[in-house]
């Protein structure tokens, strides 16, 4: 059976429409509300069992209450469209132009998302979901607080999956796992003076100056090593000082490390100590704010470990066979992600997480974003077939 056979025609249009409706919906995060609602709608209307938006605004559908569980998740916000004149094709229109669905959202992550939500019910109406039960999740505010969302649905809900797969950007290639993130600040401390007499004071800024090279310098070095390797970016800095006539008592950096399967907490404890080694300096994780569209206040702490599944693990056999099902061939390849996901919460419970999502996810977040129409029908058919695997 070819991926074509498994969804009829009509339907097949129906779930390419459904992701048009998604991408022409704005869901900057924190404003997710319209889609969260316009999905709920969806998931009802095509007969999932029990639909389910908890307090911070995520959306749950569930199928089946067999003692066997898995998640689909995708997310649902996406980034701000800045350049909006310089797109080729409106990024809200959710045009399907030369076999490809355009628009902000349609790589990261809509068409996951209608794909996912899609496979729930066709699996469901095959007889796939028997003493199985589906949750397919559309979360939000993940493009600032990857995780916290899971995090978040699972303690209220009382979820936990057997297994989970993350629907984000994979080329419809399975993809075992993803690089770990540390989000840090550094600060360094100085004495204020007025700038006509800067010898009474002790410059922060200054303080920081050789800090900048040291992490640049520690970034060189990982790039020395060999695939897949951790990066080390210095993406802010600030200062604080009574006024522009006063020398700066406070200078704040902001770092973005990526790690690699086997760094640990300690090896990063150990990297910024060295930083900041001789300088009056201390850093921390630098712990993110924001409020969710219901309004709920989240706290996240952005320190994820790199993940990866073993191939021999039951998910990913399921994932293989499905594969090999849909394709008519076994994978020639499979990914590692670059970048961090809402996975990190399944991981960090112990639960077996997978990934597979259409588009080319280095499209995502740039101008003139699309997504091959025929990856979007080939995902659900995925989904259905791991969903009757596992």
């Amino acid at each position: 059976m070819n991926s074509s056979e498994l969804i009829p025609q009509e339907l097949q249009k129906e779930l390419i429409e459904f992701a048009q409706d998604l991408v022409r919906i704005k869901s900057l995060s924190g404003q997710e509300g319209e889609i969260v609602r316009f999905i709920e709608k969806r998931m009802l209307a095509l007969g999932y069992d029990e639909v389910t938006i908890d307090s911070m605004g995520n959306v749950v559908g569930k199928i089946g209450n067999g003692k066997k569980s898995i998640m689909l998740d995708s997310h649902v916000d996406t980034v701000a469209v800045n350049d909006e004149e310089e797109w080729t094709i409106p990024p809200f229109s959710g045009d399907v132009v030369d076999g490809c669905l355009h628009g902000r959202g349609s790589v990261d992550m809509k068409a996951a998302a209608a794909a996912s939500i899609y496979a729930g019910t066709i699996a469901k109406q095959l007889g796939f979901t028997t003493g199985k039960t589906i949750y397919v999740s559309c979360s939000v505010f993940e493009e600032d607080c990857d995780g916290e969302n899971l995090k978040h649905l699972f303690k209220e809900l009382s979820i936990k999956p057997d297994y989970v797969v993350i629907c984000e950007p994979s080329n419809n290639v399975i993809t075992l796992g993803h690089k770990g993130k540390a989000q840090i600040s550094i600060k360094t401390h100085g004495i204020s003076a007025h700038g006509s007499a800067p010898e009474k004071g002790v410059n922060a800024i200054y303080e920081m100056a050789e800090i900048i090279q040291r992490v640049d310098k520690t970034n060189l070095e990982l790039m020395k090593k060999g695939e897949p390797r951790g990066t080390l970016v210095m993406s802010r800095i600030s200062s604080v000082s009574a006024s522009l006539n006063a020398v700066p008592s406070e200078c704040e950096v902001y770092l973005d490390r990526r790690m690699i399967p086997g760094e640990t907490e300690e090896d990063i404890k150990h990297e910024m100590e060295e930083i900041i080694k001789g300088k009056n300096a201390t850093w921390d994780v630098g712990r993110l704010r924001r409020k969710s569209w219901t309004g709920m206040q989240i706290s996240y702490e952005p320190f994820h470990l790199a993940w990866k599944i073993n191939l021999n693990h039951e998910l990913s056999k399921a994932c293989i066979s499905a594969y090999q099902e849909n394709f008519g061939k076994e994978p020639t390849e499979y990914d590692f992600w670059d970048f961090s996901t809402n996975a990190v919460t399944p991981v960090s419970m112990g639960i077996p997480t997978i990934g597979f999502g259409p588009g080319e996810y280095k499209l995502a977040h740039m101008r003139n974003e699309n997504c091959e129409v025929s990856q979007i029908i080939d995902a659900c058919n995925f989904y259905t077939r791991v969903i009757n695997k596992i």
